[in-house]
This record gives structure tokens, sequence and C-alpha cells, in this order.
């Protein structure tokens, strides 16, 4: 289960052969996203684990399963930001019930970042999912 969004960065990543290509266009995935104001970057919105600061605050609609997931994010890393930007991708838009039937790790080997992140940036990525499925179990079981 794929949203439109993650199905074309998917489809760029396809027509763009050289890594070099890939890291700019995640790094242009970042640059576009809507900076997190400093007033939620905070202890609370911090994701643990990460090499680079990096902060997830939750908008969620509604409430259990059917309850609308979506976040904003932010780090002081570029190629970071470009990867909250692809889980942006992945999961905005979905219930929180959809959030957990996601399989991130073969959403994100499709991209072949698995392979191409280093070891500290591939446990971040896992510690962003992480979070996300968090937040998103806690909603689903209120």
């Amino acid at each position: 289960m794929a949203t439109e969004s993650f199905e074309d960065i998917a489809d760029t990543f396809e027509f763009l052969d050289d890594w070099e290509d890939r890291y700019r266009h995640v790094i242009e995935l970042g640059k576009a996203m809507p900076p997190l104001d400093e007033a939620f970057r905070v202890p609370a919105t911090k994701v643990d684990g990460c090499a680079s600061q990096v902060w997830i605050m939750p908008q969620i609609n509604g409430s259990g399963p059917q309850a609308q997931f979506d976040f904003q994010g932010e780090s002081d890393a570029m190629i970071v930001r470009g990867l909250i930007a692809i889980l942006h991708a992945l999961y905005s838009g979905l219930t929180v019930e959809e959030v957990l039937r996601v399989d991130a790790g073969g959403a994100l080997a499709r991209l072949g970042l698995n392979d191409h992140l280093s070891a500290q940036r591939s446990n971040g990525l896992r510690a962003m999912v992480e979070r996300i499925r968090k937040l998103a179990g806690e909603t689903a079981a209120a």
C-alpha cells in the first residue's frame, strides 16, 4: 500500500540511474518541505536513535483506527530532511490503521536506500519509522 506521492518518488528513482542524482533528489525533496516551527522542536517531538537532530510532530485528525495521519518533520541534516520527506510521502493521508499496515522496509527497499545509506542513517531512518508507527498505534488504540 503506497500513496500516490510515494509512487511518484519511486518512479523518479527508477528514472535516475546514478546515485548522486538520487541523493540530490532526496535533498531537493527535503528543501521543498515546509520548516517545522521552532516551538515544536522540543524533547517530546525529538526522535531518539538518529545521529542528526530529528523532530516529528504528529498531526492526527480524529481518533481511533480511522483517524487521518499526517506529520511535520525537521532535521539539521539536509539528507535526513529528504528522508523525512520520503516518509511523509509514504504515510501522509493514511488512516492510523493503514499506517500500521505499511511495510516501510519493503517500500524503502524499492528505492534502494538500504544499500546506499550509512549504518547511522539507516538506524535513524528505522527510528523515524518506529516513531511514526508508535504515534499511529497510540491513536489507533484510543
